[in-house]
């Protein structure tokens, strides 16, 4: 059974999924991650657990809703086109231009698939550098290693915002927007826990932001 309930037909994601650092306490993180989400209390869920490090847990999480945002964004490849979607929006007040400073350093107009497929493509760039997230046990994470996270967390709210503003129709006629409103919620909650947003990059989904976290 798919995360939506929706059999084999949703089971594809826009990237592979990407497991928690090995190295590190990743797996022993990850399941504890499982067994709080599964009480079903978010809020709770993502609280440091107590004597874990900052870095572990934003490191294990940070592939945790790379792997929600993929899964999410996979089920509407069909539907976010270049021509459906020419540019990365977020409602009529908000576009997004694409830049990674490495191979893009000037921000470029994109469709938003393709702004998702250099988003992913990006992200997992920073996953798979162990200078960035270390894979062995004790490896020191970077100086800069909750900037890298900030910026990460940036731009997949940015999809979300996306989705919210373009395809929630869309999601609603696939039945899946109790997921998605629950994958978002756990994602707010988390990057208001640990403050990785600016208020002001909330902006397009400001209301729904504030009452998840006054709830």
């Amino acid at each position: 059974m798919s995360l939506f309930g929706l059999g084999n037909r949703n089971q594809k994601t826009f990237r592979p999924k990407k497991s928690a650092p090995s190295g590190s306490k990743g797996a022993q993180l990850q399941k504890h991650i499982d067994a709080t989400l599964g009480s079903g209390n978010l809020r709770e869920a993502v609280k440091l657990p107590p004597g874990e490090d900052i870095n572990e847990w934003l490191a294990v999480n940070t592939v945790d809703f790379f792997n929600q945002v993929n899964i999410l964004f996979g089920t509407l490849t069909e539907f976010c086109t270049a021509n459906n979607c020419p540019t990365m929006s977020a409602g009529p007040k908000y576009e997004y231009r694409w830049a990674d400073g490495v191979t893009i350093k000037k921000p470029i107009e994109v469709s938003a698939p393709k702004y998702v497929e250099y988003l992913m493509d990006w992200i997992e760039s920073q996953l798979d550098d162990e200078t960035i997230f270390p894979q062995r046990l004790g490896a020191p994470f970077p100086s800069n290693f909750r900037d890298v996270v900030k910026t990460i967390f940036k731009r997949l709210f940015r999809v979300y915002a996306h989705i919210y503003h373009s395809h929630f129709q869309k999601i609603v006629s696939l039945k899946e927007e109790a997921h998605l409103n629950t994958c978002f919620k756990h994602f707010v909650l988390f990057t208001w826990e640990f403050r990785l947003i600016d208020k002001a990059e909330l902006a397009p989904l400001e209301d729904l932001v504030e009452s998840i976290i006054q709830l």
